[in-house]
Formats: C-alpha cells, sequence, structure tokens
C-alpha cells in the first residue's frame, strides 16, 4: 500500500518529508509516550542495532505526540542514533491509523497504539506490525528485513 506524503519536525532541526526518502527503506514506528518504560527499552533496541539497519539501507524514524523539545530531550538522555518526530496534530498518526481508546487508570482515552511499519524505497508499506510487545520485537524487524 502507498504511503501518503507527509511533513514533520524533527529532532536536530530535521524537517522530514517522506518524498525525500525515496530509494531508501524506512523504519517508522509508533510509541505512546517519551521516557516511558517501553517506550525507552524499544527506542533503546532499535539504537543498539542500528549498524544492522544501516547495511540494509534501512532509516529508522519515532514518532509520537509529545513536543520537539520533550522528543530532544529523551533522544539525548538516551543517546538514540535516529531521529525522533513530533506528530501534535496527529498528522501521521491518522495516515497510519495508531490513534486507539486505550484504558489508562480506567478511563478511556485515545493515544497511539504502539506500531512499527516497514516502508520500501517506493514508499509502499511492506510489512506492519501493530500492538508491538517491546521484548524482542526488533529482532522479529530484522529478520523481516534479512528474510
Amino acid at each position: 500500500m502507498k504511503i501518503q506524503n507527509f511533513v514533520l519536525e524533527g529532532t536536530n532541526n530535521l524537517q522530514f518529508d517522506l518524498k525525500n526518502f525515496t530509494g531508501k527503506k524506512l523504519i517508522i514506528y509508533f510509541y505512546p509516550k517519551d521516557s516511558t518504560p517501553g517506550c525507552t527499552n524499544e527506542g533503546i533496541d532499535f539504537s543498539a542495532n542500528i549498524e544492522a539497519f544501516k547495511k540494509l539501507n534501512c532509516e529508522i524514524f519515532g514518532i509520537s505526540r509529545d513536543s520537539i523539545k520533550s522528543h530532544e530531550n529523551f533522544k539525548a538522555k538516551y543517546d538514540f542514533k535516529f531521529e525522533l518526530l513530533s506528530d501534535p496534530e496527529a498528522v501521521a498518526c491518522n495516515i497510519f491509523d495508531v490513534l486507539k481508546m486505550k484504558n489508562m487508570y480506567g478511563k478511556q482515552v485515545r493515544g497511539i497504539e504502539r506500531s512499527t511499519f516497514i516502508i520500501d524505497e517506493a514508499g509502499n508499506i511492506i510489512k506492519e506490525w501493530r500492538g508491538v510487545k517491546v521484548n524482542g520485537h526488533v529482532d522479529v524487524v530484522l529478520d523481516f528485513l534479512n528474510s
């Protein structure tokens, strides 16, 4: 499925524009909140495997609805080797349909369902994982790309 173009502000003064990544594979992963345990571990796992992804002509971007300032702090604290994109208006969240109703402390809230997408060199989604469990997920993504 071809993904529609979107533009988001990212860490390191990045102006992310999907069309600028034609010719590269992208891993775009959505996570609920900066500096929470699962999101931190997921970012650390992707960062620890960055060289393996680069060898496969693959760039990684993490997206949540947090601010750029929050992203910059989160990225710096854990020394992530990839950029985080801020989606406060839920532009990419809506394109990828990752906003779901969730229970938080007994209340229904709309939030990001942890999801990962692989986009090929032509801008098509070739694989998606929804409702991701963090442990072992990055290995599964690498295995898919290597197969």
